[in-house]
């Protein structure tokens, strides 16, 4: 059984395309569908030294394939998400953040739609 139908509500996950992680929180798991809402928190570009944080926590929701998220780590969020959860989130994200959140998910959808496309 696919572990990913096992998501939590609160639960932080993964969704991972290069060297960039979106980190998002589960919000529901819609198993009929096998989809996942989740609530993005933070962006993080790992081709930078040190990573480049983009705090997503007031970009919109998304709904995607549960199979596409991976439970994320403790250790490997802890850093990550004490640096932004001190900050208080912006009323709006700006259109840079959005451009950037947009950019990010049309890779990882190509992606995902090229993996599909090869095992057909």
């Amino acid at each position: 059984m696919d572990m990913s139908l096992d998501f939590q509500p609160g639960q932080i996950v993964s969704l991972k395309h290069g060297d960039m992680n979106l980190y998002a929180e589960v919000i529901q798991v819609v198993i009929s569908r096998q989809l996942c809402w989740v609530r993005p928190l933070v962006l993080v570009n790992f081709t930078l030294e040190p990573p480049q944080i983009t705090d997503l926590r007031d970009a919109s929701d998304l709904l995607w394939p549960v199979n596409l998220f991976h439970p994320a780590l403790d250790t490997e969020v802890i850093t990550i998400l004490s640096q932004v959860l001190v900050k208080e989130p912006k009323n709006e994200p700006d259109s840079a953040i959005k451009q950037q959140l947009h950019q990010f998910i049309n890779l990882v959808w190509q992606g995902y739609q090229e993996e599909l496309g090869s095992k057909s």
